[in-house]
């Protein structure tokens, strides 16, 4: 490929398309793009290459998703809403993007989620239009469905850890009245079984894994690591490339067809920003020329806020944090996973849980999200508890509370503001503190209420709606699942139409998770995958 010398040491060289950012939905979108071997296609990816053992070990997330090594460790702004504390949000910076970091676990969420984004305007994004694209992107280990894809590049297991205390809870669950759910990305959510995995053999099987380095093969498809992006190079209203740093030196790719931001909910949105795509007053206050107003670009931010409730088991219980620190057991765990690509080592960030309706639900769509681990930690990456400890964590589905991304500042380095406004609305209170009502209700449940002693989080003197509030405001933690920033609709107020073309400029595209015009009722990577893999469809429909 020619390369042209610029003033300034900056470098020219052109590709049909540049993707900025090699997460789950960049390095899907690259791999699908590339089967056109007429197509020449850069990657710019701010971190660093996928490798060690940690991000390959599938438990190994304890040790990544806080290691600034690999993760960009975004903090939010003071929030009310939670007592005043700063949310962690690490965002994954290396190649997989939050996909070689996340908990593995692989649901699509309600049907009616996707549905919800059609009548909001994201027209073609029902559940009939996106089923064929979630089936395209899967090998699902499990048994035949009308539901599920037999042939994708993503590999996904059924859990391949049986635990006791996980097989209590699913019990005490169905005893509370919820019924058993063999797959939860089949029809229905509502019920309790064993989640799913996206693992391939012992392995972690990321965006990067499936897709990515396979596709690096081709000799059409390039990427550029340790990449920031620092602005769009317009030509009139055209999007003719991007700006870049790498190893220190200022460096430019033009393109002849598109640019497609895939940097996620927090980068997407700052890089618009600094690249004079947002609201105007803001990008005034920010001395940056504004190229469109878009007063959306950074709002409507969601996320899943967790509770996570923690009692301690009985004498003889099998907690996780006892059985590690029994060497024995840790290495019959190691050879469990060595020999035969079971065990605890293949664990995500939920072996068991499901779905469930409070009484502020509809009465048929699940509004609570339950995760079931036989452990007991301050967060990844701290140690284990001392003591025999059991975690049942819970989030609200369907959040109304909205925060925002905005720039502190026209340096595309600095972080931007990150406003989470969590727990901001009456309905979002009242299901949280429900939802901790269930959960406790499950524990004394009569196949589970012997197997432990005491409530450790958020403790039996927390009792009622108004200390149950408060303890949830001053322990809840994000699940990592930002979406929503470049909202996706058919309003003049939408940063991106339906085909996830930006609004007021041409060549400029936004594919990740920051179109979601709501979040998924539960994890959202695999929703990811499919915004990607449709992404891709239409854009070489449109060639």
């Amino acid at each position: 490929m020619a390369m042209q010398a610029k003033p300034g040491g900056s470098i020219i060289a052109e590709y049909d398309y540049i993707i900025v950012g090699s997460g789950t939905a960049g390095s899907t979108l690259a791999a699908r793009l590339a089967e056109d071997e007429n197509c020449r296609i850069l990657i710019l990816e701010a971190g660093g290459m996928d490798r060690g053992f940690w991000l390959r070990l599938p438990v190994g997330y304890f040790r990544t998703i806080y290691n600034s090594t690999v993760s960009h460790l975004y903090k939010g702004v003071a929030d009310e809403g939670i007592a005043g504390r700063k949310m962690d949000i690490p965002r994954g910076r290396v190649v997989g993007g939050s996909s070689s970091i996340n908990g593995l676990i692989f649901i699509r969420g309600q049907n009616l989620d996707f549905d919800d984004w059609d009548k909001q305007g994201a027209t073609g994004w029902g559940y009939k239009d996106v089923l064929s694209h979630f089936r395209n992107i899967e090998s699902y280990d499990g048994p035949p469905s009308q539901f599920r894809g037999s042939h994708g590049p993503l590999r996904v297991s059924d859990i391949r850890n049986e635990n006791a205390l996980c097989g209590a809870w699913l019990e005490a669950a169905r005893e509370f009245g919820l019924p058993d759910n063999d797959d939860f990305n089949s029809g229905e959510t509502l019920g309790v079984g064993k989640y799913q995995l996206t693992l391939r053999g012992r392995w972690r099987d990321s965006a990067a894994t499936a897709f990515l380095h396979p596709a690096l093969k081709k000799p059409n498809l390039t990427i550029a690591t340790n990449a920031l992006v620092t602005g769009l190079e317009f030509n009139g209203d055209k999007v003719a490339g991007v700006h870049y740093v790498q190893n220190g030196q200022v460096l430019k790719a033009a393109v002849s067809s598109e640019v497609i931001l895939s940097a996620g909910a927090i980068q997407t949105p700052q890089l618009l920003q600094v690249s004079g795509i947002g609201p105007e007053n803001l990008l005034n206050a920010n001395n940056i020329s504004v190229k469109v107003n878009s007063p959306e670009v950074g709002a409507n931010l969601q996320d899943h806020l967790q509770m996570r409730t923690i009692v301690e088991l009985s004498e003889g219980a099998h907690s996780l944090n006892t059985q590690v620190r029994n060497p024995f057991k840790a290495v019959g765990m190691g050879l469990d996973w060595l020999i035969n690509a079971r065990g605890p080592l293949t664990v995500g960030a939920g072996q068991v849980g499901g779905a469930a309706l409070t009484k502020f639900s509809d009465g048929t769509r699940p509004d609570i999200q339950l995760f079931v681990m036989p452990l007991s930690v301050d967060k990844p990456g701290k140690p284990l508890h001392r003591f025999p400890g059991f975690t049942v964590s819970y989030w609200q589905c369907h959040p109304e509370s909205r925060g925002s991304v905005t720039i502190r500042s026209s340096k595309p380095e600095d972080d931007p503001l990150i406003q989470t406004n969590y727990l901001s609305t009456q309905r979002d209170c009242q299901t949280m503190v429900e939802g901790l009502k269930l959960v406790r209700e499950i524990y004394r449940q009569p196949a589970f209420k012997d197997r432990w002693i005491r409530e450790v989080i958020p403790g039996t003197d927390v009792k009622s709606d108004e200390e149950i509030l408060e303890a949830i405001r001053r322990n809840s933690s994000t699940v990592f699942h930002p979406v929503g920033t470049c909202r996706m609709g058919n309003d003049e107020r939408s940063v991106v139409d339906s085909q996830l073309r930006v609004r007021g400029v041409s060549g400029l595209r936004v594919v990740d998770a920051s179109v979601m015009p709501n979040i998924t009722s539960a994890n959202t990577n695999a929703a990811t995958f499919m915004i990607a893999e449709k992404a891709a469809s239409m854009i070489r429909e449109s060639q």
